[in-house]
This record gives structure tokens, sequence and C-alpha cells, in this order.
């Protein structure tokens, strides 16, 4: 039980959380709870998670500051737990880093599968992952191995998803990826959301990887299918541009 991945619960609410905690116990995780988000911060400095589950509502510091802070510190899969159909609290926990929401009531049979397919995907540490392989196309490099994006030799932060995002498209340079695809591949097959996660990780990358977002040249959209990552830079409008 000791190598299982630890789950930091982050809520306000005990019932909750102690819920959480026998449920997540059951299915084979380790568990640490925090009750609002100063605690959150304390908790994840010494535990060390492996994911956390974080509440958007909290007292003392807010799920979206608690995310925002931890983004400045770790790539650790975060799950942002809203109120149902709470969408501004969706996309602004997506935009602070989040690789995945939920929406309370949820089942946690759709919890523990989320939880799982989100470990899956995160990073392996260096000194266990496998020799360093570097992806290049025009100035933007993409280095597997540091988890590292430099555009025009210059180091642009990525949470996990956005990282995971563009390493695909640059691996895949002048091909379509379809929408089925790229969330398949990014958030799994048992991913239970809707496209708009895909739509906000796009956006936000090519803020990062554009020289004008707006009219990107990198990642293209090609409309009704997916998105495309130009190995030369051309026309936006000849892919249908930047939405």
């Amino acid at each position: 039980m000791s190598g299982a991945p630890l789950v930091l619960v982050v809520d306000d609410e005990q019932s909750y959380r102690d819920a959480l905690s026998v449920a997540l116990r059951r299915e084979g995780f380790r568990v640490e709870t925090a009750a609002d988000g100063a605690e959150a911060l304390d908790r994840f400095s010494t535990c060390s998670p492996d994911l956390v589950l974080l509440d958007v509502m909290l007292p003392r510091l807010s799920g979206i500051d608690v995310c925002r802070e931890i983004r400045t510190r770790s790539r650790v899969p975060i799950i942002m737990v809203t109120a149902r159909d709470a969408e501004i609290d969706t996309v602004v926990g997506l935009e602070v880093g989040a690789d995945d929401y939920i929406a309370k009531p949820f089942r946690l049979r759709e919890l523990v599968a989320r939880v799982r397919a989100a470990l899956r995907r995160a990073p392996v540490a260096a000194d266990a992952g496998p020799q360093r392989e570097v992806l290049e196309v025009g100035d933007v490099r993409v280095d597997r191995g540091r988890h590292e994006v430099t555009v025009g030799g210059e180091l642009v932060a990525l949470p996990l998803k956005e990282f995971e995002l563009l390493d695909l498209l640059v691996a895949n340079a002048g091909r379509v990826l379809t929408r089925d695809l790229l969330i398949d591949r990014i958030w799994g097959a048992d991913y239970f959301g809707d496209t708009k996660t895909l739509d906000v990780h796009v956006k936000r990358l090519r803020a990062k990887v554009e020289d004008d977002p707006t009219r990107p040249v990198r990642i293209v959209t090609v409309r009704g299918v997916g998105y495309r990552y130009e190995s030369s830079s051309s026309d936006p409008a000849d892919a249908g541009g930047g939405r």
C-alpha cells in the first residue's frame, strides 16, 4: 500500500472529505485531506501528493488561487470540483492550469476513472524516464525528457495538459488530428466531459506559442475536423484560422 498513489482531497465540508477518503482508499489510493485553501498548500508541501482533488469554493484561499499557486511549483495533476453547471469556474480552473474538472454531485465511478486517467498521463520523474527525446519544428522545441518547451529560444512554461497537447501536435506536424483523437489521447478514452476542454487548452497554448494568437500559423483549426500543427508558417485562412 505504501507505493499506492497519494491523493490530496481539498474541501471545506468534513462529510465530503470523509466520504471521499473512505471511497478512494477502497479503490487502493492513499489519501490526505485539507479543509481550506491555505491548509491545502501546506499539505501539498509536506505530503507531495500524486494528484490533487480540489474544490473551487474554499475558505481563506479559493481553489482557483490554490491551483494557480501549485502550478508555480509542480505539474502534478489537478482535478477541480465545481458546482453543477458552473461554467465560469470550469473555464477559469482550466485557464490557471487544472487538468480536468468534475461537477458536484458526481458518481464515484466517474471520479475514480478521471483520477486513474490523470495519473496515467502524469509525467514520469526525470531520473526514471527514458533517454531524452527532443522534437523541433521551426523555432518550437519540445524536450520530452526535461518536459520543457522553447519558442524562439525562450523557455515557455506549460501545464501538463498543454505540454501533452503541444507534444502530440508537434509529433504529428502537417497531419490533421481530429478532435476525438486529441481528446482520447490527452484526456483518455474514459473522459466524461465535453469538447470545450480541448478548446480552452488550444486557446491557452496558442497564446504561448503564436506570435498573434488571433491569427495562428502554427496550431491551425481545420473546421469540422480538428487541428493541425503546421510544419512551416502559412496563411491561417487556408486551414480555417483560429477558432
